[in-house]
């Protein structure tokens, strides 16, 4: 398994979409975004996803400079139609018009509908909370092919439906959660399977409805579970909330369209902080309040406890200094994508 600097990963990713027909800053915000979750340990929505989002722009399935359209716009709401552009661009873009909203209007919102993958939710709402602000967000694919069984059933009707909230702090690291809605993300069953490893119990069940740790059993007709484990319904519940702001809100609907055109569906929301309390003030008591719960003596089995969000801190500055590890199997199709740009020579592969 390759170990790559994050540099170095970023510069091989970026001329990879620009080969493929991206704009510089399109190629830059993607990069930036997948070698991101490399770093924080999140290499589900890392470098693996780079090949499809190539095969999508070849499919017409991503469309590079694509139009942002504001369809609906007031003081405090927003609802933009993404037109099929790269999804980092156009939630990147909703969230700074939701912040400056919410700087004058203390609270703002906003839809989008018909962009391309997002990556990991987090990345948003944290703008906000640089911003001072608490940011929220969720996701849903829309009418792309679905992943999650409803809580008792076997076939897939729901996406993964992830939601993020983000809370400014002193602390040194962003505090949030950002987590789907199912027992995992469907790239971590892809990830399994391009590392050859098994998978936990209650993640996926096969085709037939049976527990299943072979992430294969996964493509091969299996379905994700829904968060919960034996309480299930609670991710169940939550997941189909989320559908309805990201879904149905968005006015992407629910169910499978045939095309199986992946279609990030988001509800975003900024809240401003000052308009409840002092800044200040409450970015050190969310600091003290993580430090309350960090100082919990851990039970058997753990080394200690976390602050939501400080284990993705603690990977990304670690892996800045001592590089990431890219999946042999990842690694090989990055290469041959160079290939077959002949550029591989350019990026030193």
């Amino acid at each position: 398994m390759p170990n790559i600097g994050h540099t170095e990963l970023k510069y091989i990713v970026s001329n990879l979409l620009v080969a493929a027909g991206a704009s510089e800053d399109e190629a830059s915000t993607v990069a930036e975004h997948t070698v991101g979750a490399n770093l924080a340990g999140h290499d589900s929505h890392g470098v693996i996803q780079i090949p499809t989002y190539i095969d999508r722009i070849n499919a017409n399935h991503i469309v590079p400079g694509a139009p942002f359209e504001i369809l609906k716009d007031t003081s405090t709401t927003t609802v933009v139609d993404g037109h099929w552009g790269f999804g980092y661009m156009v939630s990147k873009r909703v969230m700074d018009m939701t912040i400056e909203k919410a700087r004058t209007a203390n609270v703002a919102a906003a839809t989008v509908f018909r962009q391309s993958h997002v990556g990991r939710v987090a990345n948003y709402p944290v703008m906000a909370a640089d911003a001072g602000m608490i940011g929220m967000m969720t996701a849903d694919s829309g009418r792309s092919p679905k992943h999650v069984a409803p809580f008792g059933g076997r076939e897939p009707r729901l996406g993964t439906n992830p939601i993020c909230f983000a809370i400014p702090s002193n602390l040194e690291g962003p505090f949030f959660i950002d987590m789907a809605s199912s027992a995992v993300a469907a790239g971590k069953i892809n990830l399994a399977i391009a590392r050859g490893s098994e998978i936990p119990p209650g993640w996926i069940i096969d085709k037939d409805g049976h527990p299943s740790t072979d992430p294969r059993d996964y493509p091969a007709g299996g379905t994700l579970l829904p968060l919960g484990g034996p309480e299930g319904y609670k991710g169940y519940g939550l997941s189909a909330t989320i559908e309805v702001f990201s879904g149905i809100l968005t006015g992407l609907g629910f169910g499978i369209e045939p095309s199986g055109r992946h279609n990030d569906g988001c509800f975003m929301v900024a809240f401003n902080v000052e308009a409840f309390r002092p800044l200040d003030e409450f970015k050190h008591e969310v600091a003290e309040f993580a430090e309350y719960l960090t100082s919990t003596p851990p039970a058997t089995g753990f080394e200690r406890v976390y602050y939501p969000g400080e284990l993705e801190h603690l990977s990304t500055q670690r892996s800045i200094v001592e590089g990431i590890d890219v999946e042999e199997e990842t690694w090989s199709s990055l290469r041959d994508l160079a290939i077959s740009y002949s550029i591989d020579s350019d990026l030193g592969l």
